[in-house]
């Protein structure tokens, strides 16, 4: 569909638009997980752009904090599902080890 300026985009865009109740107990830790890792994000890509990828002890130490942010986060969500962080980790480590024994580590979809 071509359009023909950012104005018409966003008329014609909002038709598509519908307002989602998130008045649940998983939607805080859900997005401050996300603008966590995006933390993350940030500070490798600084470290990249400005250090050509050195990373120092205050970039570790930076990262260990927003890293355990995104912990302390993804915990929230585990216990409002009733998950447990061990058995989310055991699970996630048997698929990946599947995945390796079948060659499959590499490529993508859930279902490898």
């Amino acid at each position: 569909m071509k359009i023909e300026n950012f104005d018409v985009y966003q008329q014609e865009s909002r038709k598509t638009w519908n307002e989602i109740p998130m008045d649940h107990s998983i939607v805080y830790p859900t997005m401050g997980m996300v603008n966590e890792a995006g933390e993350v994000a940030g500070k490798v890509k600084k470290i990249f752009r400005d250090r050509g990828g050195k990373i120092t002890n205050a970039d570790r130490e930076a990262l260990k904090q927003e890293l355990g942010d995104v912990l302390w986060y993804l915990a929230q969500i585990c216990t409002e599902l009733d998950l447990s962080l061990q058995d989310v980790a055991e699970t996630n480590l048997t698929k990946l080890f599947s995945r390796l024994e079948r060659g499959q580590i590499r490529g993508d979809g859930d279902n490898r």
